[in-house]
C-alpha cells in the first residue's frame, strides 16, 4: 500500500470542530459518558482524528466505501484504541451500520463529500485529469462501474447529459460527439486520451479560463460512477434521523448540487409543517431542525485557501436536532 503524498489538510476542521463541540461536550449526556461522533466520509481520517483528540470521551464511527482510506485512517487513528469503529460502507447505509455496532443514536456526523486528497494524489485510480492512468474512477474498488465503462458504454446523449447536469458543461454535446468519434477507432482507456480529447472539443478562448478544460468532465463522470447525487439525497435523511436531540451534522459540499440537496434538507426541518394560520402549532408540526449556518452557506477565508487549496470550493451548512414540542 502506498503512503499518501505530502501533508493531509482537513477543510475547514477549525469551524467543523467549533460547529460539533457543543454537541459532543454535554455534561450528563448520555449516561453512559460517552458520546457518539460519525465521520461519514472517514478519507485518511484528518478530521476524525482531530475529533478524538479534542473529546476523550467521544467514540468514532468512521465510514468509508474506500478500502484504501480505511487501510490508512486505521493506522493513523490506531493509538485510539476500542473508541475507534472503522466500517467499510457508504455513507447511506449509516442506519443499517449503527445496529451492528449495539448504537442507537448518535451525537454528532460529519460528511466530507467529494473526492478524498488520497483518490486525487494516487494517479492509478484516474481522478485526476494531469496525470495518466486507467480510466477508473470508482471509490470502491472492490466493485461498480468504471468511468471507462462509461466512456465506452454511454450513447452520445447520455454522455452529454452527465458532462452538463453534473458537470456544468457548457461544451457537453461537443465533448460527447469527440468521445464517440474517438472510441469508433478504439476503446478510450487513458485518461491523458479523454482530458485531450476534452481539451480539444473546447473553442481556444473558454480554454484560457475557468482552470483545466477538463476539470468538469472529469468531475461529472466521477460523480456517475460513484452515483454521489442519489446517495447523497438518501443519505443526509438518514443521519439526521439518528441523531438525538441537541445533535448536530455538518457537512461540507464542493458542487452546488451536492450543496442543493443539504439546503432543501435542511430547510425542510427547519420549519413548521402545520397549518400557518392556526394561532397555537399543532403537536408534531414545529421545525426539528436549528440550521446553524444563517444566511446560506460558509465559505472558506482567504487564509483557508492559501493554507489549503483544495478547499476554494468548499460550502459548509450545519443543523441541530431540537426535541419535538409535545401537546399541552
Amino acid at each position: 500500500m502506498v503512503e499518501p503524498r505530502g501533508k493531509h489538510v482537513p477543510v475547514l476542521l477549525d469551524r467543523c470542530l467549533e460547529l460539533l463541540a457543543p454537541a459532543l461536550d454535554r455534561p450528563g449526556h448520555p449516561p453512559t459518558g460517552r458520546t457518539v461522533y460519525v465521520d461519514g466520509t472517514l478519507g485518511l481520517g484528518g478530521h476524525a482524528e482531530a475529533v478524538l483528540t479534542a473529546h476523550p470521551e467521544t467514540i468514532l464511527v468512521g465510514l468509508d466505501r474506500d478500502t484504501e482510506a480505511l487501510a490508512h485512517s486505521g493506522r493513523r487513528l490506531e493509538r485510539f484504541g476500542d473508541r475507534v469503529h472503522l466500517v467499510h460502507a457508504v455513507y447511506d447505509e449509516l442506519p443499517q451500520v449503527l445496529p451492528k455496532l449495539g448504537i442507537e443514536k448518535v451525537d454528532g456526523i460529519l460528511f466530507d463529500l467529494g473526492v478524498s486528497s488520497l483518490q486525487l494524489d494516487e494517479a492509478d485510480r484516474g481522478f485526476a485529469y494531469a496525470q495518466d492512468a486507467p480510466l477508473d474512477m470508482r471509490m470502491d474498488q472492490t466493485s461498480g462501474t468504471t468511468a471507462q465503462d462509461i466512456v465506452n458504454g454511454y450513447s452520445a446523449q447520455e454522455l452529454s447529459r452527465v458532462l452538463r447536469v453534473y458537470g456544468e458543461e457548457r461544451f457537453a454535446n461537443r465533448i460527447a460527439a469527440a468521445i464517440v468519434r474517438e472510441r469508433a477507432k478504439a476503446p478510450i482507456t487513458s485518461s491523458a486520451l479523454l482530458a485531450e480529447l476534452v481539451r480539444d472539443s473546447i473553442p481556444a478562448p473558454a480554454r484560457r479560463t475557468g482552470g483545466h478544460p477538463a476539470k468538469r468532465t472529469f468531475q461529472a463522470l466521477r460523480i456517475e460512477v460513484n452515483g454521489e447525487l442519489s446517495t447523497w439525497e438518501r443519505a443526509l435523511p438518514a443521519a439526521i434521523d439518528v441523531l438525538t436531540p441537541g445533535g448536530r451534522v455538518v457537512v461540507l459540499s464542493y458542487h452546488s448540487l451536492e450543496d442543493k440537496i443539504t439546503k432543501q434538507a435542511f430547510a425542510a426541518r427547519a420549519r413548521s409543517t402545520g397549518p400557518v394560520d392556526l394561532p397555537v402549532e399543532l403537536p408534531g408540526t414545529g421545525p426539528t431542525l436549528r440550521l446553524l449556518t444563517r444566511g446560506g452557506a460558509e465559505l472558506p477565508s482567504e487564509e483557508e485557501v492559501a493554507r489549503n487549496p483544495r478547499a476554494a470550493s468548499v460550502r459548509l451548512r450545519a443543523a441541530q436536532l431540537i426535541e419535538q414540542k409535545q401537546g399541552p
